[in-house]
């Protein structure tokens, strides 16, 4: 159920921001001492003394809250809108009457806070990419604006100049079976060099991998540290038995669904936004409070 009682009151805003910081217990952000007190309070947040330091802070000292002159009780909202539903920044700016550069600002700073997703590999793994339309949006540049639609076709880098190169970076999407853990990272290239970094584990057996025909997965077949096994799309081949890579075929079509809405977002930012989205799958299956909880908690 979605917490409106939540976006309805800062008082109940700040008192769950309160409750989600403070689980484990108040401790001083200077010296992390425990030995704190309560000292009055700034608008609805608690302020705290520190007896070790004379530190004086409050709920949202130390946090992306703040310093914010928007109400927590949107800021709330509009995480929970853009994790949720998946809501553009220009709609967000609609909901909670702020400017698309405060709401976008606001928006940024939230997907920094989130951490880059670890790779615990446990195997079998399935890896494969897709290119995303991702480009030089926002940046200042000498060149004139680069035509939408991106129609044109091919495999793309980070670092190209033009499109479709340059508009269409790759992202790994990886599937390990054997935690049921899903993991989306973008990269510079999709090379060799870049498969074996993300699958690099330290366990003893042989990881095992099944892939699909691209050339770049082909040397793992000539290492100890990998099993590989394929299907080759191109001849028709899309699963045999077990050895397929729809699972993260699916999940690449729900990455292009997140980033849709955004409108080809600058591939400076994408990292973020696929951290967003990282983040958003884990509260899938959360009750509206408990997934707004692990959305403040990811960002502390």
């Amino acid at each position: 159920m979605i917490p409106l009682d939540v976006f309805g009151s800062e008082s109940v805003a700040a008192d769950l921001l309160q409750q989600v910081r403070w689980r484990n217990g108040v401790t001083c952000l200077r010296c992390r001492s425990d030995l704190t007190v309560r000292n009055g309070s700034y608008g609805h947040f608690q302020r705290y003394l520190c007896k070790d330091c004379d530190r004086t802070f409050n709920d949202k000292t130390g946090t992306i809250f703040a310093h914010s002159k928007i109400a927590l009780r949107r800021w709330l909202f509009s995480i929970y809108a853009f994790l949720r539903f998946n809501t553009s920044l220009r709609q967000l700016q609609c909901e909670i009457e702020v400017t698309h550069k405060t709401i976008h600002r606001r928006i940024e700073r939230f997907a920094r806070a989130l951490d880059a997703p670890s790779l615990d590999l446990v195997g079998p793994v399935e890896i494969d990419e897709v290119y995303v339309s991702a480009g030089k949006k926002g940046r200042e540049r000498d060149q004139e604006s680069r035509s939408r639609g991106l129609s044109t076709r091919g495999r793309g880098t980070y670092d190209g100049d033009k499109p479709p190169d340059g508009d269409k970076p790759p992202v790994f999407i990886l599937a390990d079976r054997g935690t049921g853990q899903r993991y989306v990272i973008p990269a510079k290239a999709a090379d060799e060099s870049t498969i074996r970094l993300l699958l690099a584990v330290g366990q003893e057996e042989s990881l095992t991998v099944f892939t699909d025909g691209f050339r770049a997965y082909e040397p793992l077949e000539e290492d100890d540290a990998f099993t590989r096994e394929y299907v080759v799309h191109g001849d028709g081949e899309y699963a045999d038995d077990e050895i397929h890579v729809n699972t993260c075929e699916s999940h690449a079509s729900l990455t292009r669904r997140w980033l849709s809405p955004h409108r080809g977002i600058s591939k400076d930012k994408l990292t973020q936004y696929l951290r967003a989205f990282q983040l958003r799958r884990e509260l899938y299956r959360k009750p509206g409070r408990d997934a707004l909880k692990h959305a403040i908690q990811a960002t502390l």
